[in-house]
């Protein structure tokens, strides 16, 4: 922000941020107690006074995100705090929602104590839901467009579709309120878009149920319904690649899209400035005769102009010669100029991207666990199932309903949504909580794997065989200079053959 401010001393203040991100991960990377550095230093919540008013709290893991501070996010104990949240082995407080604690029950190896609804809270749970109802949600929308009603009746399938649809709505309307314009994203944007061209179709829908059966009125109405359904079959496609972020390949690329579509507003940015200046040059010269009659053919060939195929041969009869030469030229700046600096613009997104893959890969994911946490929820209700939150536990229970009997009501709710999945991720953790006790038995991490190289450990006696001394001999010196190494070997020589000489000399004289 400062460097945007006082561009004279923007190289100065990129250094600074540079130095600010290089101190931040080394003492990320230093910390050696691992509860200290994921509760206390990057996931407590800070605020600084600016202005004699405090700043909204915040934690080094959400600014790291915001801020796309790629060697933060980066380091091993970011990364690793990360991997906990994503696991679930840290969450909410229950008290302090915007605090984050230590499962308790990780080491539990019952089953039952992991049947818990409110483990639908851990990230990678909320994340398989969101892609089974993901998959539902196309299924649906791929059988509403292939089994057209021409009476207009909404079908069980479509009604489903737009229930669907609401849910979605809601959901998003409901983490942009509580977490802000941070929440706001390419992801967020597009799917709002989807969002919008379903609701206009329900829409025209509804209007086309308001009219006689058999009207000309309900038939166009809808077919307009049924052609902004259509139209969103791409984006129902795309929506997928949402959820492929979890692969590092597919994250990279995305993260290079995102890139593209922004670096492409500066394109666009021209582009407009062109297009109006051409537009009103081209149609100052069809209204000269005080009637304008080719408004539709100058916008279609100044379109047809971008998308690279120009016609020539139709401007020899407007207003010649004028009308041709002012097109070869509009031809020549979009086709030549403004083409070539966005295809510039796209290829240094790409190479600054896939220089960083990895980085930029972990600060996706990052980000993606973030959104999961940072609205922090007592119940969760992923759409669409919120709208049962809503309709069937909010409005008629939570503003008469205890706390205490509110929250149990929305436990047994939870419990029967997510059942199905609840018995699956209660044997996963069964099987982890053992692989963390096997781990803690032999003071090694939570999170260790043992390697294949570690499996005959306990078969092999390094010491005993001399390989021990071997590799200790032949091993290089990584704290000292290897010409530093050099110099003192050469200077312990020379005082050896110093000694040499002293001690012959004194013999010389004593002889």
């Amino acid at each position: 922000m400062q460097a945007q401010l006082e561009l004279w001393d923007a190289d100065l203040h990129n250094l600074r941020a540079t130095a600010c991100e290089v101190l931040a991960k080394l003492l990320i990377e230093q910390e050696d107690d691992l509860l200290f550095l994921m509760q206390e230093m990057l996931l407590k919540r800070y605020s600084f006074v600016v202005d004699g008013e405090e700043t909204i709290p915040a934690n080094a893991i959400e600014k790291a995100v915001d801020l796309h501070a790629l060697r933060v996010i980066a380091s091993s104990g970011y990364q690793k705090c990360i991997s906990h949240l994503w696991r679930g082995w840290l969450v909410q407080d229950e008290d302090d929602p915007s605090r984050f604690v230590d499962y308790k029950l990780k080491t539990d190896t019952s089953y039952w104590a992991h049947l818990d609804p409110d483990r639908m809270r851990v990230p990678q749970y909320q994340n398989a839901v969101q892609i089974i109802v993901s998959l539902i949600f196309l299924g649906l929308y791929t059988g509403a467009i292939n089994t057209i009603n021409p009476s207009g009746d909404l079908d069980i399938v479509e009604g489903l579709l737009y229930v669907f649809t609401l849910g979605f709505i809601c959901d998003e309307v409901g983490k942009f309120y509580k977490v802000g314009r941070f929440y706001l994203g390419f992801w967020n944007v597009f799917n709002s878009t989807l969002y919008v061209l379903l609701a206009v179709s329900f829409i025209m829908r509804c209007i086309a149920l308001g009219n006689f059966q058999g009207t000309a009125e309900r038939e166009k109405y809808n077919t307009l319904s049924y052609n902004f359904l259509a139209f969103s079959a791409p984006m129902f496609w795309m929506r997928l690649m949402l959820y492929l972020d979890g692969f590092r390949f597919f994250g990279a690329m995305l993260v290079v899209l995102k890139v593209m579509f922004r670096e492409s507003l500066i394109f666009f940015a021209l582009l407009l400035v062109v297009l109006i200046g051409f537009l009103q040059a081209f149609v100052g010269m069809d209204q000269v005769d005080n009637n304008l009659t080719a408004v539709q053919f100058i916008v279609t060939e100044m379109a047809n102009g971008i998308m690279g195929s120009p016609e020539f041969d139709v401007w020899d009869r407007f207003a010649p010669p004028f009308g041709l030469i002012l097109y070869y030229i509009y031809t020549f700046i979009i086709t030549v100029i403004l083409l070539n600096v966005l295809i510039a613009l796209y290829n240094s997104a790409y190479e600054d991207i896939t220089q960083n893959a990895i980085d930029e890969y972990l600060a996706l994911f990052s980000q993606k666990t973030i959104q999961f946490v940072r609205a922090p929820d007592e119940n969760v209700f992923i759409a669409p199932f919120n709208l049962i939150e809503i309709i069937c536990l909010s409005i008629p229970f939570e503003w008469w309903m205890s706390k205490q009997s509110y929250e149990r009501l929305n436990d047994i709710v939870m419990g029967i949504i997510y059942s199905p999945l609840l018995v699956v991720t209660a044997y996963t953790e069964q099987q982890t909580a053992r692989q963390v006790k096997f781990n803690r038995s032999r003071h090694e991490s939570d999170d260790d794997t043992i390697e294949e190289w570690e499996q005959m450990l306990d078969q092999t006696d390094f010491e005993g065989s001399g390989w021990h001394k071997r590799v200790e001999d032949s091993k290089p010196n990584v704290i000292q200079d290897d010409t530093a190494i050099k110099v003192e070997k050469l200077q312990q020589q020379v005082a050896e053959l110093m000694e040499m000489l002293k001690a012959r000399q004194q013999s010389n004289g004593g002889g």
